[in-house]
């Protein structure tokens, strides 16, 4: 569909890592009649709020980057939540976005939808070929649920609605709890309080042999808006950087960036998960899109914003 500086967007989750990144993104192009409401204003989980949300404001586009989200340790404690508030989100927008006639709609899915033994690197014909990672199936679950939801819709209904699997994230705004974190944010902050406290070791969870590719936000958010601009298959599209590496370099070139030179010690009681997760982003390299932020410079720019907005000084 062709987009216009006027087209009333709802960013759904606009105050996480990739929401907040996308609604950046969108007012430094000039899209200005943006949609946004935090969890006071409107729960997403609630099945009569939401259709009459979408009735008031009758969007033109919808972005569902609004998850309940956390790192192995949040998963593998909470699968019901995990599950059950993912299902309630996206069903109740997807289907409040088909009853308003909102024109296109970008559902956010994750690559962990993919098989825990997916040929590398993944390609989106993946999908349901083989068994999860355990330890992340609810959340993958309820995304593959969010996907064929939209599938369904575009196949019954002809709706233009996309789902955008993206590859580990990171960037302001993540969530360095070590309760909830994912590996990258978790290792930031992990090696930022060690060096403060002075400490001469830190603690990594695994063996440290798994490949995990990572991608800034802020490169997401410029797939994300090309794909509303030029993308309108109900078929699932990668977005990723097309390297990965290992989550000992990861922690060596976190605690370089960070300044701790203290040991790493890894504690092989804690789970690895999937042994290599990296994707086949050829579909949308094919669309003109390409990264351009370096780990190493994401890396430490997160680091600004972390040692900024979370920082125990």
């Amino acid at each position: 569909m062709h987009l216009t500086k006027s087209n009333k967007i709802f960013v759904a989750g606009h105050r996480g890592m990739v929401g907040s990144a996308l609604v950046r993104r969108l007012q430094a192009e000039g899209f200005n009649n943006l949609l946004i409401r935090d969890r006071s204003k409107l729960d997403l989980t609630d099945e009569s709020a939401v259709p009459k949300f979408f009735a008031n404001e009758t969007p033109d586009l919808v972005v569902v980057a609004a998850a309940k989200v956390g790192g192995i340790k949040a998963n593998n404690e909470y699968p019901v939540e995990f599950l059950l508030e993912n299902l309630r989100i996206q069903n109740n927008i997807i289907h409040s976005a088909y009853q308003t006639g909102v024109r296109k709609l970008l559902f956010l899915g994750s690559s962990c939808i993919y098989p825990k033994f997916a040929a590398q690197p993944i390609s989106e014909c993946a999908l349901l070929s083989g068994l999860l990672e355990p330890t992340n199936e609810a959340y993958a679950i309820a995304k593959i649920a969010g996907i064929k939801l939209c599938q369904a819709y575009a196949r019954e209904y002809g709706t233009n609605f996309i789902s955008v699997m993206p590859t580990n994230l990171y960037g302001p705004n993540d969530n360095f709890d070590l309760e909830k974190s994912h590996v990258l944010a978790a290792l930031l902050r992990k090696a930022h309080e060690a060096k403060i406290r002075n400490e001469k070791k830190l603690i990594v969870w695994g063996t440290g042999e798994p490949r995990r590719e990572f991608l800034h936000v802020d490169d997401l958010a410029s797939a994300l808006l090309l794909l509303l601009q030029k993308y309108d298959s109900p078929e699932i599209i990668n977005v990723g950087c097309g390297e990965d590496i290992t989550i000992r370099e990861l922690a060596k070139l976190i605690c370089d960036v960070v300044g701790f030179d203290g040991k790493l010690i890894w504690d092989r009681t804690k789970p690895d998960g999937t042994p290599r997760k990296l994707l086949d982003a050829t579909k949308i390299r094919a669309l003109g899109w390409q990264p351009t932020i370096p780990l190493r410079n994401g890396i430490a720019q997160t680091y600004e914003w972390f040692a900024a907005n979370c920082a125990v000084r």
